[in-house]
Order: structure tokens, then sequence, then C-alpha cells
């Protein structure tokens, strides 16, 4: 089955099928990826971490090649009711698109526990993907191709973002916040969220265009931003530098990782643009680059192949899960990041 329109991907995700058990996420997007993920496994399982519940693998699972995922998915609640397998894919593989077609088939066919529920998030998957085919033919089985959001789709998000705080924007203020966003799902949300803040969350307030610009011009975390911009320019010193005055000016170790997440997004934002043939600039601004910071973004796109990009991006989800592991060093794991990313932009010719 394959879902494409909005209203119907949203109704499916805030009440999927229950013949559906298998779901194929897949888009350029990995942030709208993710969050349609998570929205659809809450409609099976309250928590996500659930040990019992809810079985996660990545692409070294599937590698691994020992039945991990055949397990998963023929696994019972020990506690009764159902489970959720989610598998989080990184760069496309021939072997693991054969081997989830493969699954998918065999799952939605009810060969394994019909109370399971398959989620699988991974890149945008062309016509010739065994795994898309399958998702998108099996009766018990749906594929969601997760598409950057519209300008009119954003605007919606923001307005209602901002109402659930009681805040809100005028229709320029709105035309121009929506017009810098970039159309990553979850920076767009972070930028909103940090909007809100500003304005004063249940204040009542709306924005004018002035005020926005007043926001616009506030970084308040101006020192993890020179540091992202520096570790992803190859400059480890300057970088270093900037993490630690962020620390003593009260910055954690968890927002300095998302101004590192920000700062890859809009790099892997312009090469997709240019690679689709937008002119350097115009990339840029569909990126949410600043215009002071213009110049060396695009310089840093140049060297920045989306690979790397990728391989920074695994290395930024790994430590952030272990910054939010009790009694971590947090600190000292954002650093080392830091210094990994600085290395690797080196090596990329920066």
């Amino acid at each position: 089955m394959i879902l494409a329109k909005r209203p119907e991907v949203d109704r499916f995700l805030a009440r999927p099928d229950p013949a559906v058990r298998a779901v194929l996420l897949h888009g350029k997007d990995r942030s709208g990826v993710g969050e349609r993920a998570t929205t659809l496994g809450r409609t099976v399982v309250k928590d996500l971490n659930d040990p019992f519940n809810v079985t996660l693998l990545t692409d070294a699972d599937l590698d691994a090649g020992d039945g991990r995922l055949e397990d998963a998915l023929a696994a019972m609640s020990m506690m009764g009711g159902r489970r959720l397998v989610r598998v989080r894919l990184g760069a496309a593989k021939a072997g693991i698109d054969k081997a989830l077609a493969d699954a998918v088939k065999r799952h939605a066919d009810g060969e394994f526990n019909p109370e399971t529920l398959l989620v699988i998030e991974t890149d945008a998957l062309g016509r010739d993907s065994a795994l898309r085919k399958t998702a998108e033919a099996a009766q018990g089985a749906a594929a969601i191709a997760c598409y950057e959001d519209e300008t009119g789709d954003v605007a919606r998000m923001t307005r209602e973002a901002l109402a659930a705080d009681k805040v809100g924007l005028t229709s320029d203020a709105l035309e121009r916040f929506v017009a810098r966003l970039p159309r990553e799902r979850g920076l767009m949300r972070q930028e909103i969220e940090r909007l809100a803040l500003y304005i004063g969350p249940g204040s009542g307030r709306t924005l004018d265009l002035d005020g926005l610009e007043a926001h616009l011009g506030v970084e308040p975390d101006a020192s993890l931003q020179d540091a992202a911009l520096d570790a992803f320019g190859g400059r480890a010193e300057k970088a270093q530098g900037a993490l630690r005055r962020a620390f003593a000016e009260g910055e954690s170790a968890v927002s300095a990782l998302r101004q590192l997440s920000l700062h890859l997004q809009k790099l892997r934002r312009i090469a997709v643009l240019t690679a689709n043939g937008a002119g350097p600039k115009e990339a840029a601004k569909a990126a949410g680059v600043f215009w002071k910071q213009e110049a060396e973004m695009l310089r840093q796109a140049r060297s920045w192949r989306l690979e790397l990009l990728e391989e920074v991006h695994e290395s930024v989800y790994a430590t952030d899960a272990a910054v939010r592991s009790t009694g971590s060093p947090d600190q000292l794991l954002a650093e080392r990041l830091l210094l990994e990313v600085s290395a690797r932009a080196r090596r990329a010719g920066l």
C-alpha cells in the first residue's frame, strides 16, 4: 500500500490500520522520517525505550546475519499486548535492502507475531529498491515517502506550534520566519520552540516583523555556533576554545550537539540542492544560513560530501545517546566529537 497525500498519511500515523504489520518510512528528510516513526511507534507502546516490547535494530545488526530481525519479529510480549520493532538504516545497501524486503513480505503474510509492528526508517529509496517495491505491493504493509514540507505546511506547523504556547506572529513576520527556516523537520521544530521561548510561552503576545528581527539577531548560544562553524571548517583549536567558552557560560553538552547537528543539516541541505541544480547562494538561503556566514558555509559545502556528512551524523547520534546517559562525562564526550569533526574536515581538504 502506498500512502502519499498528507491528510491520509496523518490519519494513518495517528491511527494505523491494524491489518498493516510493516511500515516503510523513507526520504531525504531524515528528521521527518524519524518524527513520523516516533508518532507511529507511540500508537503501539507508550514508552519507546521499553526493553520488553521495543526492539531497535541498525545496519550493523542486520549485517551480522544471525537472524536478529526474524527473532525480534517472532518474539511475544512478556507482559501481553503489542510489540514494536524499529529498523533504523544509514546508507542503502543492496544486501540489506533485499533481506528487509523478504522480512516485510513474510511478516505481512503473517509468518511472524501478528501483534508486532515493524517500522523501517531509511533514506529515499529509488523505484528499483526491492524493499520499496515490497512495501508498496504487500497487502499487510505500507510505504510512506517523506518529502520536504512545502511552504504552506511549514507555515501551518509554525502557527499550530506557537498557538499551543499561546503566542503568535503577524502575517508578515510569519512569512519572514518561514522563509528563513531550514527545510529539515527536526531543525524546524527546534527553531519554532526557540522562537516560542523568546516570545514567552503563555503570554498571549503576537510578535511583529520588528520584534522577529530582534529575535533573529539574538544569538544566546553564539559560542556554540562558533564552535560548530570552526569544527566543520577544520579549525580544531578555535572550535575547542569556543566550546569551552560556551560551557563556562553555562551551555550544556546537549546544546553543543544540537548546534553540531544543526550545522551538519545545513551543509547537507546545501549539498542536496546544489546537486539538483540550485545555485550556491540560493541553496544557502534555503538552508537558513545567516548571510554573514554564507561564504564560509559554501566553502565548507564544497568539501563535505554527503557520505562524509552521513558518517558524522552517525557519530553525533551515538554521542548524543552517550551524553544523555546518567553519570556520563558529557562535556568531554562533546569535546571529543568536536575534535573528531575537525579532523574529518582537515582530511576533506579544509
